[in-house]
C-alpha cells in the first residue's frame, strides 16, 4: 500500500520532504507533481525501480526517460551540451520543456536511447519538485504518469492512490498541476528540433 503524502504547494513541509528523499534513496518508486502533469520517479540507479516504471506504462526499450534535474550544475552532469543549445535551453528553463540530448558517461546504459545513446533532462518550475530534488541532491529519474490506453495523464492525487496503489510506494500530492505534458525538444543534433507539443512554448525552438 503506498503511503500518501499531502504536501503544501508554495511552502512544502521540510520534515515531509526529508522523509519522502528517505524513500526515495531506500530505493522506493513515487508518483510526484511537476509544473507539468505527475511523473514516476525513483533514483537513477534503482534498476527495480525502471523496471516497475516500465511496466505500470508499458514503454518499450525506445522510450526516453528524463533525468528531472535541480538546476544547470546537476544537467550538467549527464548530458552533452555546446554553448549555443546552452543558451537556447537556459532561457527556456525552468519550465515545462523536456530536452533530449547525448548523454554522458554518468547516465546507466539503461536509460539511453538504444541508437542514440541520449537521454531526455528538464528543469521543472515547481516548489514541490524542486524541494524534492534540492533535499535529494540528484536528479530523479523520471517518466510522465500516463497510463496505457489513456489519453491524458493522472493529475489528482487521490486518484493515483487510488489507483496504482499497490504498484508505487508513494504518492505525493500538492493538488491540481494541470494534463498536458512537456514539450520535448530534441538537440541530440545540434539544432533544435520539436518532437512534442505540449505546455512549454514551442516558438522559440522553431
Amino acid at each position: 500500500m503506498a503511503k500518501y503524502f499531502d504536501v503544501h504547494p508554495d511552502n512544502p513541509q521540510r520534515r515531509m520532504i526529508s522523509t519522502i528523499t528517505d524513500s526515495v534513496r531506500s530505493g522506493a518508486l513515487i508518483a510526484y507533481p511537476t509544473d507539468s502533469c505527475y511523473a514516476l520517479g525513483c533514483q537513477v540507479g534503482n534498476r527495480d525501480g525502471l523496471a516497475r516504471i516500465r511496466a505500470i506504462r508499458q514503454l518499450d526499450d525506445r522510450h526516453h526517460f528524463t533525468l528531472m534535474c535541480e538546476n544547470f550544475a546537476q544537467l550538467g552532469q549527464f548530458v552533452h551540451i555546446d554553448n549555443d543549445v546552452f543558451r537556447a535551453i537556459k532561457a527556456a528553463t525552468p519550465g515545462s520543456y523536456t530536452f533530449i540530448l547525448p548523454a554522458t558517461r554518468e547516465v546507466p546504459r539503461q536509460l539511453l536511447h538504444p541508437k542514440k545513446k541520449t537521454v531526455g533532462v528538464r528543469i521543472p518550475d515547481h516548489k514541490v519538485t524542486q524541494a524534492l530534488l534540492a533535499e535529494l541532491g540528484e536528479p530523479l529519474l523520471s517518466s510522465t504518469l500516463l497510463l496505457p490506453d489513456e489519453d491524458e495523464p493522472l493529475t489528482q492525487g487521490w486518484e493515483i492512490k487510488e489507483r496504482l496503489d499497490h504498484v508505487v510506494d508513494a504518492v505525493v500530492d500538492s493538488g491540481d498541476c494541470g494534463t498536458e505534458p512537456t514539450t520535448v525538444v530534441d538537440f541530440s543534433d545540434g539544432e533544435p528540433e520539436v518532437v512534442r507539443y505540449g505546455a512549454g512554448d514551442p516558438n522559440r525552438f522553431e
